[in-house]
C-alpha cells in the first residue's frame, strides 16, 4: 500500500512540477521581448463598418447598463450596427425590447435579435448574429462589461494589415476590491492576461480570443470555419483555428476592458466549470492540427501548455488525499531518499509566485498590496479541485453538458449586494459535500503534522483545508441565502 501512494503522490507532484516550472519560462520571455510593443496607426479612417454583437442569457440587471455603455462608444453612428443577441427566457427579453426601440429613436442602428431556441448557446447566437452582420470587423461584449468610449478607436488602430485578425483588450475589474472571492480572481485572472496573453503575444506564439472585449476581422472568423459549438469554450477553439491557417491577433495590455467578477462562489465555480471543460474538449481537438500543421516546434510546445494547463487539477485532488497517509509514511521511518527528492518540487510554488508577482508590478502601482494575496489564490485554486476535476474528467469522456452561463449582478461597489438576486443558485450540490469531506480530511492531516513536527507539510495542510472548507462554506451560505 505504501508504494501504490508514493508512486501516485510522486507522479501528482511530477505533473504539477512540470506545469508549476512553464511559470519560469512565461518570466523568461517576458524579460526577453517584453519591450516589444504592439504596432498601430496613427489615425483610423472611421469609414469601416463595425458590428457590434450583444450574446445575452438571462441578465435583466446589467443588460441596460450594457446597451447604454455600447451606445456611448465613440465612433460615427452610421459606421456601428449593435446586435442584442438575445436568447433570454425571463424579464430580460422586454427590459432589450425597450432599450432598443430608446436607442433606435436617438438614431442607432440597433437589433434584438431573438431565436427560437438556445441551440448552439453562445458560439449558436454569434453565428446567428454574423448571417445578418453588416460590418467589415465584429466586436463582442458579455453582458459584465462596460466598454470605453475609445474602445472603437484604439482597437481598430492595430488592424495594421489584411492578416492582423483580431485584437484582445485586457479585462479590468470593476468589483475588483469587493471580498476576498474577487480579489482572489482579479489577481488570478490578471496573470492570464499580463502574462500570459501578453508575453505568448510577443514572443510569437498563439493567444486566445477572451470571448469578449475584442474585435475581429468579419473574414478572419469565416476562413477560419466560424463559430463552433462542439465545445463549452467557442473563443479558444475559434482562435486557435484562425491562427492556425496564418492570421495573426494582437493583445492590448495598457487598454481595458472593465468588466464585473462573479462574487458569488456558485456563479464562480459554473465558470470555472465552463472555462475548464471547455479547454479540455477544446485540446482534444485542436492539439493533432497543432501537431500536424507546419509551425515552428517551439509553438506546438507552447500551444500545448496552453490547452492542456488545466488537466492539473485532478492531480491537485491526488495530492491532497495522498498528503495525509505520506505523513504517516514517512514517519515509519523509511524511503528517505524519496523525500528528499520531493522536496526540490516545492520550486513549482515558487515559479508560481513569482508569475504573479510580475503580474502584478506590470500594471499595479500597489502591487505589494495585490500580491500578499497570493495564498489566498492558491488555496482557492486548491479548493476549486474538486468542481475543476469534474470538469476535465466530463471533457476527456466526451460527456456533453450544456452551457451554464455566469449570472450578473450589478455589484460595482461595496455597498452593492446579490441578496435576493434571482440568478443566485438554489441547490446544494453534491460536490459541496465533497469538499466538506475534504477539508475536514486535510484538517486531520494537518493535526498529523503538527503532532509529528513535519514542519515543511503544514504550509500545504492548511492551504489545502482553507481551500475546501472555505469552497463547501460559502457555496452553503450562498446557496441559503437565495431561498
Amino acid at each position: 500500500m505504501d508504494q501504490i501512494v508514493l508512486i501516485g503522490y510522486f507522479l501528482s507532484l511530477t505533473i504539477l512540477f512540470v506545469f508549476g516550472l512553464h511559470g519560469f519560462v512565461m518570466i523568461f520571455y517576458h524579460y526577453k521581448y517584453g519591450h516589444k510593443t504592439p504596432v498601430s496607426k496613427d489615425k483610423i479612417a472611421e469609414d469601416a463598418i463595425v458590428t457590434i454583437q450583444l450574446p445575452l442569457y438571462n441578465e435583466m440587471y446589467v443588460v441596460e447598463r450594457l446597451i447604454n455603455a455600447v451606445c456611448q462608444i465613440d465612433y460615427p453612428k452610421d459606421k456601428m450596427e449593435i446586435q442584442v443577441l438575445d436568447d433570454s427566457t425571463d424579464e430580460t427579453t422586454s427590459i432589450v425590447a425597450k432599450a432598443v426601440e430608446a436607442k433606435k429613436m436617438e438614431g442607432f442602428d440597433i437589433s434584438h435579435i431573438r431565436r427560437g431556441s438556445r441551440e448552439g448557446f453562445k458560439a449558436g447566437a454569434l453565428k446567428e448574429g454574423m448571417k445578418v452582420a453588416k460590418g467589415e470587423y465584429i466586436a463582442i461584449f458579455d453582458a459584465d462589461f462596460i466598454p470605453q468610449k475609445e474602445f472603437l478607436k484604439k482597437t481598430l488602430s492595430y488592424f495594421t494589415d489584411d492578416k492582423v485578425g483580431m485584437v484582445q483588450t485586457r479585462w479590468e475589474h470593476l468589483n475588483g476590491d469587493y471580498s476576498i472571492i474577487t480579489k482572489a480572481q482579479a489577481l488570478a485572472l490578471d496573470g492570464h492576461f499580463v502574462i500570459e496573453q501578453n508575453v505568448r503575444n510577443k514572443s510569437g506564439f498563439f493567444i486566445n480570443f477572451n470571448g469578449t472585449g475584442g474585435v475581429w476581422r468579419k473574414k478572419c472568423i469565416e476562413e477560419a470555419g466560424n463559430w463552433h459549438a462542439d465545445t463549452l469554450t467557442e473563443d479558444l477553439d475559434l482562435s486557435y483555428r484562425a491562427q492556425l491557417i496564418g492570421w495573426r491577433f494582437v493583445f492590448l495590455k495598457d487598454f481595458t476592458s472593465p468588466a464585473e467578477l462573479p462574487a458569488e462562489i456558485n456563479a464562480l465555480k459554473n465558470q470555472q466549470f465552463r472555462w475548464t471543460k471547455g479547454a479540455v474538449e477544446t485540446a482534444k481537438k485542436i492539439l493533432p492540427l497543432v501537431w500536424k500543421s507546419k509551425i515552428p516546434l517551439r509553438v506546438k510546445l507552447q500551444s500545448t501548455f496552453h490547452l492542456t494547463n488545466n488537466l492539473v487539477f485532478p492531480f491537485i485532488l491526488l495530492a491532497a488525499i495522498l498528503n495525509v497517509p505520506l505523513i504517516f509514511i514517512k514517519n515509519s521511518g523509511s524511503h528517505e531518499a524519496y523525500f528528499a527528492i520531493m522536496s526540490l518540487f516545492v520550486m513549482a510554488s515558487v515559479s508560481s509566485f513569482l508569475f504573479y508577482l510580475y503580474s502584478q508590478k506590470e500594471i499595479r502601482t500597489d502591487w505589494r498590496k495585490k500580491i500578499v494575496l497570493f495564498p489566498l489564490f492558491l488555496a482557492g485554486s486548491m479548493g476549486l479541485a474538486v468542481n475543476n476535476s469534474r470538469a476535465v474528467f466530463e471533457g476527456l469522456m466526451n460527456r456533453k453538458s450544456e452551457f451554464v452561463r455566469t449570472p450578473k449582478f450589478k455589484q460595482e461597489s461595496e455597498k452593492d449586494s446579490f441578496t435576493g438576486n434571482k440568478y443566485l443558485s438554489k441547490k446544494i450540490g453534491f460536490s459541496v459535500y465533497v469538499e466538506a469531506i475534504l477539508a475536514v480530511y486535510c484538517l486531520i492531516g494537518l493535526f498529523s503534522s503538527i503532532y509529528f513536527l513535519e514542519l515543511a507539510s503544514i504550509p500545504f495542510q492548511i492551504l489545502f483545508f482553507l481551500g475546501f472548507a472555505f469552497m463547501s462554506y460559502t457555496s452553503i451560505k450562498h446557496t441559503l441565502a437565495a431561498k
